[in-house]
């Protein structure tokens, strides 16, 4: 039986296998301890899953597409900014002569809070994928959203590893949390896709002003959307 790969697969699809291999070249970066490229290819892996969901409203979805958008999800915004969250406090400390050896408890540590973040948002890609609708109010924040504020915030200048490491705790559980969060309108995700390609060709430019910018943003849609989001 053929898997009859191009009849099945959609042009939003394609998309989300973009994000895939995306996140996989943050893994290959945070391997090779460039944590600003990590960063920014997070942040690309962003703009091409909200890619995905425009061109599946305007082309349409295929029965694929769901688990293809939950599994590109696990690598692109669980997986890899966790591994972004273990460089980054790794190669501070090691910059600061703390090594494995010498004092083991803070690198278990951070590999620990990295570990749950994968945890957290693995377990909230599965239950929205099983149990909530495409046009519904999606409860907890996405992990999406929790991964590009990591990354943003060490984009914007935010990089001091206790910091992080709480911030990362705080992300994790709020993947989970009985709040609804509704989706951004496309006209709304084009703008701060801008934005956010700023922050990832120029993250330096302008005392660091797109990936401000872009901070600021995602912090407003954390603390405001669920009440006065202007898509409802």
């Amino acid at each position: 039986m053929s898997l009859q790969v191009a009849d099945r697969l959609g042009w939003a699809d394609a998309m989300t296998l973009v994000n895939a291999g995306i996140g996989v070249l943050a893994l290959a970066a945070a391997v090779l301890g460039e944590v600003r490229l990590v960063a920014q290819l997070v942040l690309l892996a962003a703009v091409a899953d909200g890619l995905d969901g425009v061109i599946a409203r305007r082309f349409g979805s295929t029965r694929v597409g769901p688990y293809l958008d939950s599994m590109a999800d696990i690598v692109s915004f669980g997986t890899a900014p966790a591994a972004f969250v273990f460089v980054l406090a790794s190669e501070e400390w090691h910059d600061t002569g703390l090594t494995l050896s010498a004092d083991p408890g803070p690198v278990a540590v951070a590999a620990v809070v990295a570990a749950g973040f994968v945890v957290f948002s693995l377990v909230r890609t599965a239950l929205y994928t099983v149990y909530v609708g495409e046009d519904e109010t999606r409860p907890g924040i996405q992990n999406t959203l929790a991964s590009s504020i990591l990354v943003v915030a060490y984009l914007a200048g935010l990089t001091a590893v206790p910091a992080v490491l709480a911030g990362t705790v705080v992300l994790s559980v709020l993947m989970l949390a009985p709040v609804p969060y509704p989706k951004l309108l496309d006209r709304d995700a084009l703008v701060l896709g801008a934005v956010q390609m700023g922050a990832i060709l120029t993250p330096t430019a302008l005392e660091r002003l797109f990936p401000r910018a872009l901070f600021v943003c995602a912090l407003a849609y954390l603390l405001l959307a669920p009440r006065f989001y202007w898509a409802d």
